[in-house]
């Protein structure tokens, strides 16, 4: 039985390098996971903590049953201005007051210029939402637009994603 997914994609841009990162994902482990692709948190409301447990937006809800029902989680995100998109940001907020990532599998991608601070950040968010991250499961990947050609990630790349989802699927299927 296929490992249930959910990939979230950090970026405001369409057709970004982390959209790519996650779509490679969903291809190349086809056999063992069914990854769904989150591209549109824009859509989701800013965040206004009277509605966490009350009056909660049903956008919200549906994004909250599709983190909990999944057997993990891979975030793959750029940074900006030193930190993590202002979506993410607040998709990630919309679950502080909540279990859904708690102990739960989670991987996390930061692809970009830089992305050190950006990483960084996004650690600590997910350690504080209590998800199940370790150092295999975290890759920062530098210098991004050197490492996509022609709409391909290059080898040395696709090995260190083999390399993190190697650790990553087995924490998924005893979660």
């Amino acid at each position: 039985m296929k490992l249930q997914i959910i990939g979230i994609c950090g970026s405001a841009t369409q057709g970004s390098s982390n959209e790519l990162i996650l779509k490679t994902i969903k291809e190349k482990f086809s056999a063992i996971l069914e990854l769904t692709i989150i591209n549109d948190l824009e859509s989701l409301p800013h965040f206004q903590t009277e509605l966490t447990t009350e009056g909660t937006p049903d956008s919200i809800i549906f994004f909250r049953k599709q983190l909990e029902g999944s057997d993990g989680i891979i975030i793959s995100s750029p940074e900006y201005v030193f930190s993590i998109p202002s979506r993410l940001k607040n998709a990630l907020e919309w679950c502080v007051s909540t279990t859904v990532l708690t102990d739960k599998p989670t991987a996390i991608i930061t692809a970009s210029a830089s992305g050190v601070k950006g990483h960084e950040e996004l650690q600590l968010i997910m350690k504080t939402l209590q998800a199940h991250i370790t150092p295999e499961t975290s890759l920062l990947i530098q210098g991004i637009k050197g490492k996509v050609s022609d709409s391909q990630l290059d080898d040395e790349l696709i090995t260190q994603i083999e390399k993190l989802i190697e650790v990553f699927s087995p924490m998924c299927s005893t979660f």
